[in-house]
């Protein structure tokens, strides 16, 4: 068993202490709210590009990747070029973006007072803020979990003679270090310190990848492992994966779904009004595409390699190791019952070595695979009843979570156990702190200064703001204490976010492109949305404990089953709905598409029912007779020589190096990743599918070979960019130590924030034109 050596500690806490000291150290450069809510719009494009990968990219994202990942492989991934040409189309048509821009609303908050009403924006700021806010409130939660089991700490400790949850100290730890970066400096700490860790991060992405490819052969134990699957279940094969039950092809589906009809609901978040100026803002956009190379290799790498230690014969047994420590630790969290517990431990210790010869044995799938043995032994001694399976559910949540952290804990030696906590460290933080702050930037534009009569004063903003940022970072400690996870992390994250994404894409999209809608029907909207999502939580939540031993006494089990097999018969295998004890027969994913289906449904049935007369979409649109800017005729002809630099989105104020850099994008995205190696694959496969062995090629050649020639080059590029902008960013800082700042004022009911990024876009869209 491998513990973290003194080695390991002193990789982990130096660089901690180091970035900690530099969030203490931002505060001398905050002056007013605009550098506390903008960053004062000193940032460079690879600050901001870095610096949001970091946020992005966290340790729940991993963990929860991971999860997804083990259960099905690389395959789906494949399916993932449908969604670059839906952004190609979204970003060529400027859907729903320009018509926000021509509403000349300062924020989401002031767009529906002006299409709807005042009620409808309060009533949609406290949803928004409810989903936000439930949705991420469990990144501590997952963190805090991780820490005990690769850490091997207890479950419990005695202090002052009082028995204390490890859980909630790790928690407490965890936002403490959160709320120490958002007090000192607001958004310019979280630019600094994101931007500091995203350059620290990229070389430990080089050197995890490194670790794994050098230690585990990708030929002869990686890809076999990968290759022996059932059919239906190809972890390779994306023509293969018709079996797959929780994500699978519809979850894709219900991707795009809400990327189209969610696409203005998030409009102010993250550091969308820090560039320094419109255009350097728009150039991490396009850098984006760059930033992320070695990470989604290391984290793929990552995945794969777990499932070849838990499945290889080579490493069985290791494997059986962690399979019994991560038992016997997960038992002892969610079983209550000590006797129950021993004679759990006792029968998963006596477990033999699972040893599955590819070739020999049958292969493995999602419902038998070298898990199962331990699985149906927790599900055998917990009994099947309605708190057995409750607590079996637990212990199959955790048993798949925490699988990563007992792994690296187990087989990583010392140096790539401090560099991975170190890592982990990392996007804890900077995905923490940027959640508290976006989620108390929205409870304070949204909630607060739209029910106050008079404006904040700059030191009441900084002040409410600073507060609210507190109480999130309580409520996220509060909501860890009683909260039990029973689901995948990444679709709980889903049908949490659907409290307000499951009914605002109607209200927006239809208050940007109909004149119909009205407030009786985004009302109706937003209700539907949040109420079956919320009903979804609470049903998956009470199923096991409650709800299936309830309808087993009545009776109602068997009619049910057939009911649910009935109507889901034609989308068999995709959705696939039947009566089980232990799980809700419906995914999060299915229930935030239903949530997203209804409300548009109620939106367009109640807004005819009360419709009087058609809304005046060229007012609110600023068009004809009430533009405030005069009439615009943009000509633009179409030629052949145009339309490549409006497909790459090149305009007059790109330099030579701009130019290079969209075209690398383009040619990396549009051409190597669409043209080539999804639509000229997918094409090749309708005419002639290729060979069962071809996909592992496949596989070796996207992921491996591109995916480190891509991830070496963007690390040497981000890091030298990264380091140069940070420095330019530091003197732009110190300059406005010395000189007056304007002191942020905020103006009638909009925050500073929305105002600069609004003024951001418009800046933008003139140079455009």
């Amino acid at each position: 068993m491998q513990s973290m050596h003194w080695i390991d500690w002193c990789i982990t806490l130096l660089p901690l202490v180091f970035i900690m000291g530099m969030a203490v150290y931002s505060r001398r450069y905050v002056r007013g709210v605009a550098d506390y809510v903008a960053a004062g719009r000193v940032a460079g494009r690879y600050v901001i590009a870095v610096g949001d990968l970091e946020s992005a990219v966290g340790l729940m994202s991993l963990v929860g990747l991971v999860e997804m990942k083990y259960q099905t492989g690389y395959a789906l991934d494949f399916w993932g070029g449908i969604g670059i040409i839906f952004s190609l189309v979204i970003s060529l048509t400027g859907y729903c973006v320009y018509r926000f821009r021509e509403t000349k609303a300062m924020s989401l908050g002031q767009f529906l007072e002006i299409r709807y009403s005042r009620p409808l924006r309060i009533y949609a700021a406290f949803l928004r803020a409810i989903g936000d806010t439930m949705g991420n409130a469990i990144g501590p939660t997952v963190a805090a979990t991780f820490f005990i089991y690769f850490l091997g700490l207890p479950h419990q400790v005695i202090l002052f003679g009082i028995t204390v949850p490890t859980f909630l100290i790790l928690v407490a730890i965890v936002l403490t270090l959160a709320m120490v970066v958002i007090w000192m400096g607001g958004r310019i700490a979280l630019l600094i310190t994101d931007c500091i860790q995203g350059l620290m991060s990229y070389p430990i992405f080089v050197i995890i990848t490194v670790y794994v490819l050098w230690n585990y052969s990708l030929l002869n134990e990686i890809t076999p492992v990968m290759m022996d699957r059932v059919e239906g279940e190809s972890f390779l094969n994306p023509f293969d994966i018709h079996k797959l039950r929780d994500f699978n092809l519809f979850m894709l589906g219900v991707g795009l779904f809400s990327r189209f009809l969610n696409r203005a609901n998030w409009f102010g978040n993250d550091n969308s009004s820090c560039g320094r100026t419109p255009h350097e803002q728009k150039m991490a956009g396009v850098l984006g595409a760059w930033r992320g190379g070695f990470y989604w290799t290391m984290s793929m790498l990552l995945a794969v390699f777990i499932i070849t230690i838990m499945a290889h014969v080579k490493y069985s047994p290791q494997a059986r190791d962690i399979r019994v420590e991560l038992s016997n630790k997960v038992a002892e969290k969610v079983i209550k019952d000590d006797a129950t517990r021993s004679r759990l431990m006792e029968t998963i210790t006596a477990l033999p070595e699972q040893k599955h010869v590819i070739g020999v044995d049958p292969p493995l799938s999602n419902d038998k695979d070298m898990d199962t043995a331990y699985l149906d032994a927790a599900r055998e001694t917990l009994g099947k009843d309605g708190e057995g399976n409750y607590v079996y559910k637990q212990f199959e949540t955790f048993y798949h979570q925490m699988m990563i952290a007992v792994t690296m804990r187990r087989l990583a030696p010392i140096g790539i156990m401090g560099v991975f906590c170190l890592l982990m460290i990392m996007l804890m933080i900077s995905t923490d702190d940027s959640r508290i702050v976006n989620c108390s930037a929205g409870i304070i534009q949204d909630i607060v200064v739209p029910l106050r009569k008079k404006p904040l004063t700059p030191k009441e903003h900084l002040f409410w703001l600073r507060m609210c940022a507190l109480g999130v970072a309580i409520f996220f400690f509060l909501f860890s204490m009683f909260f039990v996870q029973i689901d995948y992390i990444n679709m709980f994250i889903t049908i949490m976010l659907g409290i307000w994404t499951g009914g605002a894409g109607a209200v927006m999209v239809f208050g940007l492109y109909s004149r119909f809608g009205n407030t009786a029907g985004a009302f109706t909207s937003l209700f539907l949305g949040s109420s079956i999502s919320v009903g979804g939580v609470a049903l998956q939540s009470a199923w096991a404990k409650h709800v299936y031993p309830f309808l087993d006494r009545m009776g109602w089990t068997g009619g049910l089953d057939h009911f649910l097999r009935t109507i889901t018969s034609p989308f068999a295998p995709y959705v696939d709905w039947k009566m089980d004890p232990v799980k809700f027969p419906i995914n999060s994913y299915e229930i935030y598409f239903l949530a997203m289906v209804f409300s548009l449904i109620g939106y367009v049935a109640v807004s005819l029912l009360t419709y009087r007369e058609p809304y005046n979409l060229d007012r609110m649109l600023h068009r004809g007779k009430y533009s405030i800017d005069g009439e615009k005729k943009i000509h633009s002809p179409w030629t052949w020589r145009s339309v490549w630099g409006k497909l790459v989105g090149i305009t007059p104020e790109y330099s030579k190096w701009d130019r290079v850099i969209a075209w690398s994008v383009f040619g990396y995205s549009f051409v190597f990743q669409l043209l080539i190696m999804f639509i000229a694959v997918l094409v090749w496969n309708a005419i002639s599918p290729w060979p069962r062995d071809w996909w592992r090629h496949f596989f070796f050649f996207k992921v491996m070979t591109m995916g480190l020639i891509v991830g070496i080059v963007s690390t040497v590029w981000f890091m030298i960019g990264g380091i140069r902008d940070t420095r330019r960013m530091f003197k732009d800082l110190a300059k406005r130590v010395d000189n007056p700042l304007d002191d942020g004022r905020v103006e009638g009911h909009v925050s500073l924030m929305d105002k600069a990024a609004i003024e951001a876009d418009d800046r933008e869209e003139d140079d455009e034109k």
